[in-house]
């Protein structure tokens, strides 16, 4: 155990954010806090880091153990470049280094007891240096650099001069490099491109130490974390597994929750109608028989009304007129800044009920794309035609259209005069805005509110092609996945650029990947991209080179064999990847059993008992050996998968 945080309660004001929440953190675990926005996630953070102190609880590291935290804004305002800001994270071994320099030169002219002493110091500081990685640590800052999406050009640029998503990253490599035994990351991903993202992926799940994550990526936590602690309604509580089966296992309680609720006021509205009926009578004895059902009605303990009978929680998207079939049809297009070419001799077709996600790093020219389909920037050669009856719904977070006088609900109701309240405000909720929020005036909301408010009008709009950039940003989790619902019944058609890859696994039909000053081309959704993305990238690497004018590099799999075989490949693929989990499951139970058996052979009631403790030995064994097996089955299947 590494972190333990008993009967937190916190609140400001009359608003209670939290109370008797209770969860520890053990030693290399990874554990997400997730809940809405405004429930308390990033005040739990700072309540564990002791800038904010709780009402009552308290927090305790183990003993010895360093913490690190990365708020989600920072003010990094140093003249340092970047580099020299990320070598800062290593002034212990870089002192260690010069020390070491130090004592080689001065043993040149030392003799006797002081050469013995001085050999013995640098013997240790010698093995203390290559333990901390100490003849690697310049190549370890470049990799955290470059993996945080820093290219070298970067390194001399200084940290005063940089965006706010570039301290932010620099101080997360920085913070990422100093190692401590306990990360706290306050939504990590905010700046960072798809690739930059994998990367962290990847460094957090190696790490040696423990982590604690907000985030609202929910891919990301699925690959990273197997606990989940959600503030929600003012309690903490803790899920095992990663966020999908956390979202299984709400929806279960949830759907659970909702049967109680409607099965309690079932039986409140029979007894209203007993008790109607028995005082109808007009009896001595059916009025007081009526009466003691009244007082037992009365102590009856009502349950709170589930959020998932809300309405306000689902909407769908219809759009008024049915578009032609070729929504969209692009030919030759390039655009490029001096001495920046973004694509050139693009070739695309969009299809009418498409949802096509564009990903690709920043600044390749995702949004440059939306912006010229919609006529707000001039292409370098090339045409965009959109085709019969479309009308473009755009959504730009740079431009929202937004007059500053109205309130959020005349905002609505001024764009459209038909809806009725409910729905205005059924809208609003489901974009977080609810209560006396609906009364804002839009010169008050801040950038993200300003986002959200702009895709809640987009969204009821009668267009039949939506075009939207980044519709997920400042939407939490809940927003999303009613966002994700409406876009999948959606019988229009959808193009959009995203960073979340869990929102474009489950909206797209299509992806658009901008690389090498081109689209390439997947049928499929994000799981689908990751299978393919390897050969369809060094397939077009190939073949780019003698087919320079092939703007887009289509891979659609056409053709019925080569069809077959892709589903049979993905069949295939699926198997072999369920297998694996289950293997992946089972390894996780049995070590989770081999160290309850280590903690239970500590305890004297155990380790006096001779036959507990052979018994206890024998399942060890057991355990091995059935872990030594599987691991042996899982590395067979991995490399069939490969």
């Amino acid at each position: 155990m590494i972190l333990t945080c008993s009967h937190l309660s916190k609140s400001f004001g009359t608003d209670m954010l939290f109370r008797d929440g209770t969860f520890r953190i053990e030693e290399k675990e990874k554990a997400a806090i997730v809940g809405i926005n405004g429930a308390g996630k990033s005040t739990l953070l700072k309540i564990i880091m002791g800038e904010l102190s709780a009402d009552t609880g308290e927090v305790t590291l183990a003993r010895g153990k360093t913490i690190g935290y990365l708020a989600q804004h920072q003010d990094l305002d140093s003249s340092r470049t970047i580099y020299e800001e990320i070598l800062q994270a290593k002034a212990d071994i870089i002192r260690m280094e010069a020390e070491i320099r130090r004592l080689e030169q001065e043993m040149r002219h030392a003799e006797g007891e002081k050469l013995s002493s001085m050999m013995e110091e640098y013997s240790r500081l010698n093995h203390e240096f290559e333990y901390q990685n100490g003849y690697a640590y310049q190549s370890e800052i470049i990799g955290v650099l470059k993996g945080l999406g820093f290219t070298e050009d970067d390194f001399s640029k200084k940290c005063s001069a940089l965006s706010g998503g570039q301290k932010t990253r620099v101080s997360l490599g920085k913070l990422l490099l100093t190692k401590p035994d306990l990360i706290l990351l306050d939504e990590p991903t905010n700046h960072l491109d798809m690739n930059s993202i994998t990367w962290l992926e990847d460094y957090l799940r190696g790490y040696a130490g423990s982590v604690i994550l907000v985030a609202h990526d929910r891919y990301f936590l699925d690959r990273i974390v197997t606990k989940v602690i959600e503030v929600e309604a003012g309690h903490i509580t803790t899920f095992s597994g990663n966020y999908s089966a956390y979202a299984e296992k709400k929806r279960m309680l949830r759907d659970a929750a909702i049967k109680q609720y409607l099965n309690q006021q079932q039986e409140i509205r029979h007894q209203e109608e007993v008790i109607a009926k028995l005082k109808s009578f007009n009896r001595e004895k059916s009025i007081k028989r009526a009466e003691s059902r009244e007082k037992m009605l009365e102590k009856t303990e009502r349950l709170e009304k589930p959020a998932e009978l809300n309405d306000s929680m689902h909407f769908t998207l219809e759009p008024n007129v049915v578009s032609g079939n070729d929504v969209l049809t692009i030919r030759g297009l390039s655009k490029g800044y001096t001495g920046h070419p973004l694509f050139h001799d693009v070739d695309l077709d969009i299809h009418r009920g498409e949802r096509v996600a564009v990903i690709g790093n920043n600044g390749t020219g995702k949004t440059t794309l939306l912006k010229i389909i919609n006529g707000l920037v001039e292409p370098d050669a090339g045409s965009c035609t959109l085709g019969s009856k479309v009308t473009i719904g755009y959504y730009d977070q740079e431009q929202q259209l937004l007059e500053e006088d109205n309130t959020l609900f005349e905002e609505i109701q001024n764009a459209y005069p038909t809806l009725n309240n409910t729905t205005i405000r059924n809208t609003l909720a489901a974009f977080l805005f609810t209560g006396d929020d609906v009364f804002k005036q839009i010169r008050d909301l801040s950038g993200g509110e300003r986002g959200r408010m702009s895709l809640a009008k987009l969204i009821l709009s009668p267009c039949n092609f939506l075009i939207l950039d980044e519709p997920t940003n400042h939407l939490d989790m809940t927003s999303k996945e009613i966002l994700e619902q409406a876009l999948t019944s959606y019988t229009g058609t959808v193009l959009y650029v995203s960073h979340d890859r869990y929102f474009v696994n489950k909206t797209c039909t299509r992806i658009l990947e901008l690389t090498g000053e081109t689209f390439i081309n997947y049928i499929g959704n994000y799981d689908y991209y990751l299978e393919k993305k390897d050969a369809l990238t060094a397939l077009h690497t190939a073949s780019s080179t003698a087919t320079r004018n092939a703007g887009t590099a289509v891979f659609s799999d056409s053709g019925a064999k080569d069809w077959k075989a892709q589903k049979e490949d993905q069949a295939r693929r699926r198997k072999l990847q369920n297998d694996m989990k289950k293997i992946e499951d089972r390894i996780a139970v049995l070590e989770a059993r081999n160290q309850e058996i280590d903690e239970l052979l500590t305890q004297e009631s155990v380790y006096t008992n001779m036959s507990e403790c052979l018994k206890l030995n024998k399942e060890q064994e057991a355990i091995r050996e059935e872990t030594d097996r599987l691991f042996e089955e899982w590395e067979a299947l991995e490399q069939e998968e490969s």
